[in-house]
């Protein structure tokens, strides 16, 4: 059995990571409160997806690879295969969108929460243990099945608040201090599975591939920190209920546009204009020749 060590860099990782979930669980709140503003099916599509990246794309899965930069076992390396990397940031994403989308159509009520919760909270899950099963190193990884139900459980726990969160609260105190708790809750998830892992090394020691942390680590902060921006930008950019309220009433207080005035026509008590061609545009002018004497 080989030794773990959760914490290589003492607390810096999960400090980071803590910070990452929390980041990202505000943006999400915010832009998952944008979907119940939003006036057309397209709105309400972008603001899910907005919402779903930073909600699984930055509070979840960003969080777990920050993480995993403390882990280390004692006597191997550790390296990353990319296309499972990369398939567990595709889960946790989806998983997430899938979820809003299910509390996020029609009216929200306890069915939907919990179906929600459960699928969130299992995707979730499986987007953890892809990320396990995604390291390579000189060893077999193994698990025990109690703390490993008790991880899937805090993972459904922890999605159906986030999305009952993200379905009710509005304010800007309440939606960071709801980050907090949802920061919370997603860390105890990774380290509560983190703490199911055991390491059986090979007596063997041979070549590990995969991709290094370090070769990992950038294209990931960049990826990170380009989405926290655009969802920064898109936040800011989007207009408000006061924004809409402000236009509203700017657009009743202005004054109506004034109607051309048709011109006046001069009075004819004869009938003189009616019998007249000469007064009509475009009339040729009466020539003898056109009526030649009899």
């Amino acid at each position: 059995m080989a030794d773990i060590n959760h914490f290589e860099y003492g607390w810096i990782t999960p400090a980071l990571s803590y910070a990452l979930s929390v980041l990202g669980s505000v943006l999400g709140l915010v832009c998952a409160g944008r979907i119940r503003t939003a006036r057309t099916t397209g709105q309400r599509a972008w603001w899910g997806l907005l919402a779903a990246w930073a909600l699984g794309g930055t509070a979840i899965w960003a969080m777990h690879f920050m993480a995993m930069l403390g882990f280390a076992v004692q006597g191997t390396r550790i390296r990353y295969d990319v296309p499972l990397t990369a398939a567990s940031t595709a889960i946790a994403v989806v998983a997430v969108g899938i979820g809003l989308a299910i509390v996020g159509t029609g009216r929200l009520n306890p069915l939907r929460l919990v179906a929600g919760g459960v699928f969130t909270g299992a995707g979730v899950a499986s987007m953890h243990y892809t990320g396990m099963a995604a390291m390579r190193l000189n060893g077999s990884l193994g698990y025990d099945t109690t703390r490993v139900v008790l991880s899937v459980v805090i993972a459904v726990v922890a999605s159906t608040v986030a999305l009952w969160l993200a379905m009710t609260v509005r304010r800007g105190l309440a939606i960071f201090a709801s980050a907090l708790v949802m920061g919370v809750a997603v860390n105890g998830m990774h380290f509560t599975g983190m703490s199911a892992l055991s390491v059986h090394r090979h007596e063997r020691v041979g070549g590990v591939t995969g991709a290094q942390v370090s070769t990992l680590l950038v294209p990931i902060m960049v990826a990170v920190i380009f989405g926290v921006v655009g969802l920064l930008y898109a936040l800011l950019a989007a207009p408000t209920d006061d924004d809409r309220a402000a236009a509203a009433y700017l657009d009743g207080r202005r004054a109506p546009e004034p109607t051309p005035a048709t011109p006046a026509v001069a009075p004819d008590p004869v009938g003189l204009r009616a019998r007249s061609t000469l007064g009509q545009p475009g009339t040729p002018f009466p020539s003898r020749r056109d009526n030649p004497p009899r």
